[in-house]
């Protein structure tokens, strides 16, 4: 239903040329904040909507401090200037879930998949009364706006992670109660050093390994409910993305260290491995990043496997026959200390001890490279930006260990500062196959067919009622 809003040339003449719907993996809602702020004030009363208000204003607040304050701080440069202005009709597009259902033909899209904007800041506050009760806000508003667009937009639930007990609470009210299908959980949770409060000392929960808490109960209830869990965390603010000056160089790379932390955590804690049946994406951060993942942990297990890490047991060195290549070769200097040869043997060889183990995979559950090859071309989904060329890296089969495709997810990211136009993603993301870049059946799977392997992986019913859901229903059979 275009409803006066006509498709370009070039979005028709795509749409000619391929014989499958497209499904938006990743675009943003921009939230209208009275409407949310009054569905607060219904669930937590006036004083929690107040500081609200106070998130709401942040970026003033940190715009009115000097650089040397900020550094004090340990306060980066926030996000500004994020959203579409200019483009008016853009703007509206994102916040009016109306006005959106009726350009959808114009921008080439069948289903879109509406992450939150405003709702990204809510499952990452460190308040721990306003984060739950916001979040169940932005999950009211999101059921009711979109409520009667649902054949084409599929609203995304705002799941707090900080415990596990909260993201379980969210979930049984957003999926179970409300009926969203779709969840957006934090990924990177911020935790305090013992004994230090300040925004700069933290360290980065995964939510797998090494994790502050026991998320298995919140993976039960994804399968219970039926969800994928995706990720859409930021890593701007930590590691090296800490300027107080320049958002930018703060900006570039943050999703893909993000979701390259959990996918990590979540491997080496065994997640993907103990629930096989729950498909994760990781969002918009591309697949550079997990391409790189990918071959650098089956070039880790080839080496550091219990299988293989024995090469390197210092119980394991031949210290009779080491001794006698020194005797036979050290030169000078060298030759002057051969009587201290066994004070140059420890460091980076001592023995394991303790409680440290020598099966860093034991917990992934991981015992071949083919459980690696599974998890990242059937469990792990990565989002990726109509207009990232290193979409093609995923696809690149000569390339990738095991001559692998790694499911890319179109993501149009409308609604953000980096899609000036909507009208024009569909077209950025095809100019992969007019370069060659893609096949024709690479960009069926980046826009249709590994979308529906991500969400009807976990629920197959997940696009029941949509306008695709006879193309799903034929694409899951095969």
């Amino acid at each position: 239903m275009t409803g006066g809003y006509e498709p370009s040339v070039k979005v028709a003449a795509i749409r000619a040329a391929i014989d499958h719907p497209i499904i938006d993996g990743d675009g943003h809602i921009i939230e209208y904040l009275p409407l949310v702020r009054d569905i607060l004030v219904d669930l937590a009363g006036e004083s929690v909507a107040e500081r609200f208000d106070l998130v709401v204003g942040s970026g003033r607040i940190v715009a009115g401090l000097s650089p040397t304050q900020r550094r004090e701080l340990g306060l980066m440069r926030l996000p500004w200037w994020g959203i579409p202005t200019r483009n008016t009709l853009d703007r509206a597009t994102a916040m009016l879930p109306a006005l959106l259902y009726r350009r959808l033909d114009q921008i080439g899209i069948d289903v879109a998949i509406a992450y939150p904007t405003y709702g990204l800041t809510a499952i990452h506050l460190t308040d721990d009364e306003l984060r739950p009760a916001l979040s169940r806000a932005f999950n009211r508003y999101v059921a009711e706006a979109y409520g009667p667009y649902r054949d084409r937009i599929v609203p995304v639930a705002c799941i707090p992670t900080f415990t596990p007990e909260e993201a379980v609470a969210e979930l049984e009210y957003a999926v179970g109660e409300l009926g969203l299908r779709a969840v957006m959980m934090g990924g990177a949770i911020p935790r305090p050093f013992a004994g230090v409060d300040a925004p700069g000392a933290r360290w980065y929960d995964g939510l797998g390994h090494a994790s502050a808490h026991d998320y298995t109960a919140v993976w039960e209830k994804c399968v219970e409910l039926r969800v994928s869990p995706t990720f859409h965390s930021t890593g701007a603010g930590w590691g090296s993305r800490t300027s107080p000056t320049n958002y930018v160089f703060n900006h570039v790379g943050n999703f893909a260290a993000a979701g390259e932390l959990t996918a990590r955590s979540l491997f080496f804690g065994g997640v993907p491995m103990r629930f096989p049946q729950l498909r994760f994406a990781f969002l918009e951060g591309g697949a550079g990043w997990a391409c790189n993942l990918f071959s650098d942990l089956l070039g880790h297990y080839e080496k550091r496997s219990l299988d293989a890490i024995g090469q390197y047991d210092p119980a394991a060195l031949d210290r009779v026959q080491l001794s006698r290549l020194f005797a036979e070769h050290a030169e000078g200097a060298m030759r002057e200390r051969l009587d201290r040869l066994a004070d140059g043997l420890h460091m980076l060889s001592e023995p394991v001890g303790g409680s440290d183990v020598i099966d860093e995979f034991a917990e992934s559950l991981v015992t071949a490279p083919r459980d690696i090859v599974s998890i990242f071309t059937e469990r792990y989904f990565f989002g990726c930006e109509a207009d990232d060329p290193m979409t093609a890296g995923a696809f690149d089969r000569a390339r990738n260990p095991f001559g692998a495709a790694l499911p890319a997810v179109f993501a149009s990211d409308i609604g953000h500062w980096d899609v000036p136009d909507f009208g024009a993603v569909l077209a950025e993301a095809w100019e992969l196959v007019e370069k060659g870049h893609l096949t024709a059946d690479d960009f069926r799977a980046f826009t249709f067919g590994n979308p529906v392997a991500l969400w009807s992986g976990t629920n197959t019913d997940f696009f029941a009622g949509t306008v695709v859901e006879d193309a799903a229903r034929r694409a899951r059979a095969g």
